[in-house]
């Protein structure tokens, strides 16, 4: 029911004790089960399994108290992913009830600024600007991704992917709710899915070694033309459980069962049958009790693209994206296993120091 702030400034490998924490967010009443900061890394929205969409205002991450906007989800909704869909102040939401999958989208959900007025509160909630029902028949949604569509034609608009719990992934407009494609890994079921920076790429980690790649075509209208399938990262030797895109959008970091993590290059020729090319194999240094190696199941690079985050269990590791070493490792970061970590897009002060958070 906590979300820790850790500042990676203070980054020193090796130290036992929890340097990096900085602080907890706390007034979740359940397990949060999703979390993102908002373009301008002023609001951090969360979802909760009490139904609550909360959005912390972070004007400086080692505050006392931070200011709180709460929405309800309709009845009956609970709540297993979310994604600012465009600017800093509009959430999509995708929440579970006994038909399946729905996605909400609510916009104007800035936190109040610190030191507003007392009239704040008394403002009417955020009304639901869009939503769909049953958006993975009765599959729930793993993760959600946004992206601005910065690449080719695309006019700078946010794009949502969904990731169901079975093999589909659906592309969405964020400020309009339109459907903009389907795909699907047909691997038996998914672990996640995450979309590069510049709207370009799909990537999925499903239940095998390999992890499909499609790329989404804009047309000079910059709508979305078509979406296909591009490249496959062949090399690891069982699933993977967990991805991410570097900030350039022209790699994708994996994790897998295998105990390795490779670091693929995909800005290659594909339309002249060029294959990605692993450009590191890298183990992954953290074993449980007996020795065995642990899964990665949430991982995130910094905007700057030299720490990788990743969690297994209760614990946070950082990694140095180019070698591999362990930089700091947080034991315990949490009672129960972590469910979702975010990098703030850009320093947030913390005290007098403006510093790069993860939460």
């Amino acid at each position: 029911g906590m979300i820790g702030i850790h500042d990676s400034t203070h980054i020193e490998a090796g130290k036992k004790h929890h340097h990096l924490d900085v602080n907890t967010l706390r007034g979740h009443t359940d397990c949060v089960t999703a979390l993102d900061f908002s373009s301008d890394a002023c609001n951090l929205a969360t979802v909760c399994a009490d139904g609550v969409v909360r959005v912390f205002r972070i004007d400086d991450a080692s505050s006392k108290s931070f200011k709180i906007l709460k929405i309800n989800l309709p009845a009956g909704a609970h709540p297993t992913a979310i994604a600012y869909s465009e600017g800093s102040s509009s959430v999509v939401v995708a929440a579970q009830a006994l038909l399946g999958s729905s996605l909400y989208m609510y916009a104007d959900v800035g936190a109040p600024p610190t030191g507003g007025n007392k009239q704040q509160g008394k403002l009417s909630p955020p009304e639901i600007k869009w939503d769909h029902k049953k958006i993975h028949g009765k599959e729930s949604v793993l993760n959600l991704a946004a992206a601005r569509a910065t690449h080719g034609t695309g006019d700078g608009s946010t794009i949502v992917i969904s990731c169901s719990e079975a093999t589909d992934i659906k592309i969405w407009h964020g400020k309009s709710g339109k459907e903009l494609g389907t795909v699907d890994t047909n691997q038996l079921k998914n672990n996640m899915a995450d979309i590069s920076p510049n709207g370009r790429f799909i990537a999925a980690a499903a239940f095998t070694a390999d992890v499909k790649v499609w790329e989404i075509v804009y047309s000079k209208d910059s709508s979305v033309k078509e979406v296909h399938r591009v490249m496959q990262l062949k090399g690891h030797k069982s699933a993977v459980t967990s991805l991410c895109f570097t900030p350039d959008s022209e790699k994708i970091i994996t994790a897998s069962k295998d105990g390795t993590i490779r670091v693929w290059n995909i800005n290659v020729r594909y339309h002249l049958d060029e294959d990605p090319k692993t450009l590191r194999v890298l183990p992954v240094p953290l074993h449980d009790s007996k020795g065995s190696t642990c899964l990665y199941e949430h991982m995130g690079i910094s905007p700057d693209g030299k720490v990788l985050a990743v969690t297994s269990g209760s614990t946070l590791q950082w990694l140095c994206a180019e070698t591999g070493v362990v930089l700091d490792t947080a034991e315990k970061a949490h009672e129960g296993a972590i469910s979702g970590i975010a990098w703030a897009p850009r320093t947030i002060p913390n005290g007098n120091v403006l510093s790069p958070f993860l939460l």
